[in-house]
């Protein structure tokens, strides 16, 4: 491999615009190790692309929640190219265009199940985000996990104690579930 370290799904990141962190600075990773990788491949089963688009497009895919750096993406696409899983040619300008290769579309094919997994993650997290932008709702969210850590991390708690929580949780989402 070209690269010694391992930046495949190790995404630093980058808080978009201002360098804003969204929630309580602790963040956690958009995609886990070698997530980024079906990522791109799906991508590019829709089109060839260039390396700044393929940021674009998963920018836009996070909703912006998510800008994988340039010391993300290309090491990844090292990492795909020497699987053979893209070929990376020159065009005119300089630019490079990548297309997934037959061995990436059959490695994409294997994985299919662990990509809808990644895009259900996404488009939770991205409602998410939405939603923590009400600041009511940053909130109530955050009032109920301090409550939530307070009573089951803070002190002992019963199998009884434990059984009614997850029973407010249930109901309260069930609640939830049944609005107009």
């Amino acid at each position: 491999m070209r690269h010694s370290h391992d930046d495949f799904g190790h995404e630093h990141h980058h808080h978009g615009r201002g360098g804003e962190h969204h929630g309580g600075g602790r963040r956690q990773r958009f995609f886990g190790h070698g997530e980024l990788r079906l990522v791109i491949l799906d991508i590019l089963t829709r089109n060839a692309s260039h390396g700044y688009e393929l940021i674009k497009e998963i920018e836009s895919m996070t909703q912006g929640n998510y800008t994988p750096s340039p010391g993300v993406i290309y090491p990844t696409l090292d990492f795909l190219q020497d699987q053979a899983f893209i070929t990376i040619s020159e065009e005119e300008g300089g630019r490079r265009k990548i297309a997934i290769t037959v061995a990436g579309q059959h490695w994409l094919d294997e994985n299919k199940e662990h990509l809808e997994h990644i895009q259900a993650r996404i488009t939770a997290r991205c409602v998410g985000f939405q939603l923590r932008k009400n600041p009511q709702m940053k909130r109530a969210l955050d009032n109920f996990k301090a409550v939530l850590d307070l009573k089951v991390n803070q002190g002992e708690i019963s199998d009884a104690q434990l059984k009614q929580i997850i029973g407010v949780i249930d109901r309260a989402a069930l609640d939830i579930s049944q609005l107009d």
